[in-house]
């Protein structure tokens, strides 16, 4: 689930206060699906919550996802997070994520 974005002229608080608790909740903006691109080395995710230093969870949804795993791993930047996987014919590597930081 999505957090509601809150333009910054907004005036109203009944506005903030409705963000703040979706945010309470447990939704946000900072998650979404990704499958990985087949006979690449790498995907490129891009996700405007992401920054240096974020922490990004994979979470496989799929067993070809689940396999690859151990041997995927991420580096963030400003705006998107790269995956390095293996590179192979399989089109069915999706995971969920989330973004921390």
């Amino acid at each position: 689930m999505s957090a509601r974005v809150v333009n910054r002229d907004e005036k109203d608080l009944q506005v903030y206060a409705m963000a703040i608790n979706e945010l309470t909740q447990g939704r946000s903006n900072a998650h979404g699906t990704v499958t990985l691109t087949a006979n690449a080395a790498s995907t490129v995710v891009t996700n405007a919550n992401c920054a240096t230093g974020s922490a990004v969870k994979l979470n496989p949804t799929t067993a070809n996802a689940a396999a690859a795993l151990a041997t995927t791993y991420w580096v963030a930047g400003n705006g998107s997070f790269t995956i390095t996987h293996a590179n192979n014919a399989q089109v069915d590597k999706t995971f969920t994520y989330a973004i921390q930081g």
